[in-house]
């Protein structure tokens, strides 16, 4: 078995290469020619050192793509404590096992944070790309700060441009700090002081947090914009108000059965029946119709991602490639 840890994963990725690779994901999941079983998510933590709650939530994700050489299981961990400097760790943890689909022979192990952050950013870039309103570079705003945050603007930068971006965060170091950071990858991206005047006049919006009540206010959002919505996983997450589904002429999800059980439509009360499998844009029965229109996209992530990017950075992957072990 072959054993890539994350600076093996960044030789291999490229965004440009993997929107497509999402693409042909979405389609497939859409066609139902995927196997992606329930994912069961569930608090760990609770007890350790004498702790009262949970320090954050794990999940298990396997899937697999039709007529891919292999599948994949992805283990991940969410843990927002982690965002603590005196923590340093990632929020979102992972890591993807592939194995032979022929004959169940394990062929590699990834770092999995880098594929997480990837699949989820060409997400926001492959909605930008078809759902943006007009067709040049967008006006960007992005609510979180963290690892996210940065991908889902490089990858719509990659599928669409992005003349200009606004971030926000409610601390201060981390949206100088993401924005510093994406000035330094040549991207025109600054910090600004609230969630509306990150969101005024956007063409594209992002939320990529983990917060637990909204985000930004409904009412800011200009005529047209495309709204993002990628932190929320469950029903105790929250980022979209109710004045924002009001607005939204349509809602499109990643998963649409998962996506109506997390937060920003159990508490809007959205009708589960409004959401739109993301898939049907792929396939041009679903899109904008009228520049003016307010779009909604939510996701909660799909393993069939995961299971297409693995696949991906493996057929990628020279036989020198990553470390092999005896397993």
């Amino acid at each position: 078995m072959h054993v890539f840890d994350d600076d093996a994963v960044a030789t291999l990725l490229s965004l440009d290469a993997l929107l497509p690779v999402i693409e042909e994901a979405f389609l497939k999941q859409g066609r139902g020619e995927v196997e992606r079983p329930e994912r069961p998510h569930f608090p760990v933590g609770e007890g350790l050192d004498g702790r009262a709650g949970p320090a954050g939530t794990a999940l298990a994700m396997p899937a697999y793509v039709h007529g891919d050489p292999a599948y994949a299981t992805k283990l991940a961990s969410v843990h927002p404590g982690n965002a603590d400097p005196a923590v340093d760790r990632p929020t979102v943890q992972a890591q993807v096992l592939l194995t032979d689909a022929a004959n169940g022979a394990p062929l590699a192990l990834f770092a999995g944070e880098r594929i997480t952050n990837a699949r989820t950013g060409c997400i926001g870039g492959l909605a930008a790309r078809g759902l943006a309103a007009g067709t040049g570079s967008v006006d960007l705003a992005v609510i979180g700060a963290g690892e996210q945050a940065r991908w889902q603007t490089r990858a719509i930068d990659v599928a669409r441009g992005v003349a200009g971006a606004r971030i926000y965060s409610p601390t201060p170091d981390s949206r100088e700090g993401c924005a510093a950071d994406l000035r330094a990858e040549g991207l025109d991206a600054s910090a600004v002081e609230s969630p509306e005047a990150a969101v005024r006049d956007a063409d594209v919006v992002v939320t990529a947090t983990t917060s637990e009540t909204p985000v930004f206010p409904g009412e800011a959002l200009a005529a047209g914009t495309l709204v993002v919505a990628v932190g929320a996983y469950e029903a105790g997450m929250c980022e979209l108000d109710r004045t924002t589904f009001e607005r939204a002429d349509r809602v499109f999800a990643d998963v649409p059965e998962e996506v109506a059980g997390i937060g920003d439509v159990v508490a809007n009360e959205v009708d589960p029946d409004r959401l739109t499998p993301l898939s049907a844009l792929f396939e041009g029965e679903a899109g904008r119709e009228r520049d003016d229109e307010v779009i909604v996209v939510e996701s909660v992530g799909s393993a069939v991602l995961d299971a297409a990017t693995a696949n991906h950075l493996w057929r990628e992957a020279s036989e020198g490639d990553g470390r092999e072990i005896a397993f």
